[in-house]
């Protein structure tokens, strides 16, 4: 085990210097059949959580309560660790020199993989909020089955997360019951807000070739695999919250997996990779 830096050789703008990496011995890094869907998969999940991350990190400084604050910046930092973690394996996998600093903050958004649900701006809690919980149902999901991946990384990782991805579920949900079944205000706003992400839901789901060859060497399930259950339990919160459902199965907006994204990511990374990119070789 070893600390990804050492606090006076870490750039500005890198993602952090007390995440610890695994050395396990793992036969899907080394297999060079598999690398280019396996590097492009842990970008997908690497970057999903690097982007939303990054978005409730914007609260900082700004939430509507002390509390509500620290929970999200809490949160945010969950996502940021998750991100390292996922985007260290990718540089390992991809094998051509790049750490996870490198992924995070010298690629431009065409080669971004993250979901599109990640990079929508926060407008306010209501949208904040339902975002998270849409996200954090489909998160939870993903993690549980990778912990059988045969990936022996993979499987570290996806145990490490989860268990903090279970109370980011749990607390997404509670939300969004009180808030749905609270007031006349607040219902209308999370009904509104479900109502505007909805139709980015679907891109968490669609499946390609990288998908078909993670499914196959058994490192990961396929993404529409998982809808069902994402949907008994969003299905669920919601009846218990008060809100419909939006009809439709939330695949208007796609292609976040293949670098089409919206342009509210290009915002996003601006700000995000400034510091280290206007300062290439500075060190704190």
């Amino acid at each position: 085990m070893t600390t990804v830096a050492d606090l006076t050789t870490l750039r500005p703008g890198e993602i952090g210097d007390t995440v610890q990496y695994s050395h396990t011995p793992d036969a899907c890094v080394e297999n060079a059949a598999l690398k280019p869907a396996f590097f492009e998969w842990l970008c997908r999940i690497g970057d999903t959580t690097l982007i939303l991350g990054h978005r409730l990190s914007e609260w900082c400084g700004h939430g509507p309560a002390l509390e509500e604050e620290i929970a999200l910046t809490n949160v945010a930092l969950d996502l940021i660790g998750h991100a390292q973690l996922w985007l260290h394996l990718a540089g390992e996998v991809e094998a051509k020199g790049r750490s996870a600093n490198d992924l995070a903050y010298l690629r431009d958004a065409l080669k971004y993989r993250n979901a599109l649900l990640a990079e929508l701006p926060n407008v306010d809690m209501a949208v904040t909020t339902m975002r998270q919980f849409l996200f954090d149902v489909f998160h939870d999901e993903l993690l549980r089955h990778l912990q059988d991946s045969a990936s022996p990384r993979v499987a570290e990782i996806a145990a490490k997360a989860e268990k903090e991805v279970a109370y980011h579920v749990r607390r997404s949900a509670d939300l969004v019951v009180r808030l749905g079944d609270g007031s006349e205000e607040s219902h209308r706003r999370m009904e509104a807000a479900l109502e505007r992400l909805w139709p980015y839901t679907g891109d968490l789901f669609l499946c390609d070739a990288v998908d078909d060859a993670m499914a196959a060497a058994k490192i990961a399930p396929r993404a529409d695999s998982l809808r069902p259950a994402w949907l008994a339990h969003v299905n669920s919160v919601l009846d218990e919250a008060t809100l419909p459902r939006p009809e439709g199965d939330g695949g208007v907006h796609k292609g976040g997996k293949t670098g089409k994204h919206t342009e509210h990511l290009g915002y996003v990374l601006a700000d995000m990779q400034f510091l280290r990119r206007a300062y290439p070789d500075a060190r704190w």
